[in-house]
């Protein structure tokens, strides 16, 4: 069983590197590779939390960024960060709030830390592929997830909040 455990995930990144898929180097691919539109699934499911909320980031403003992580620890603040779920979607100029060289990186490490999930756009990141020949090297705690939009779409439609900072 441990010789399968050690298997898989090499035969899977042989399956993409044969297909020419390159896989970003982020720490969580699972909501990506089985993803479904019509199941909510959560990276960090918070079982008993009554507040959800979805925070997007689409600018490549390091002020915004800011801005979001506040807003983010202010409720985790409030409400307790088991009472709280909170995802951070980041596509489009927003991508690079998650990238492995980005100045937020410690705050988001803490904030994921204490249950916040970070999704990152693959459609954006395909597009940074198409400029710099790879994909991007995002924070070990981004959370691949197919489509931004798509993804905030997903998590309007099972109750959660918006919020554009």
């Amino acid at each position: 069983m441990n010789g399968l455990r050690v298997l898989a995930p090499l035969a899977a990144v042989a399956a993409l590197a044969f297909y020419g898929i390159q896989p970003a180097h982020a720490e969580d691919w699972s909501l990506y590779k089985d993803y479904s539109f019509s199941k909510l699934q959560l990276a960090k499911p918070k079982a008993f939390a009554k507040q959800h909320v979805v925070m997007q980031v689409s600018q490549g403003d390091p002020r915004r960024w800011k801005l979001v992580l506040n807003n983010v620890a202010n409720m985790m603040k409030y409400f307790g960060p088991d009472n709280v779920q909170v995802v951070v979607v980041a596509y489009g100029p927003g991508l690079k709030m998650l990238l492995k060289n980005s100045k937020m990186r410690e705050r988001i490490q803490g904030l994921s830390s204490q249950g916040v999930e970070f999704d990152a756009c693959h459609n954006t990141m395909e597009g940074m592929k198409r400029k710099t020949g790879h994909l991007p090297k995002l924070v070990g705690s981004a959370v691949v997830v197919p489509g931004g939009i798509v993804r905030i779409i997903q998590l309007q439609q099972h109750g959660y909040n918006y919020i554009k900072p």
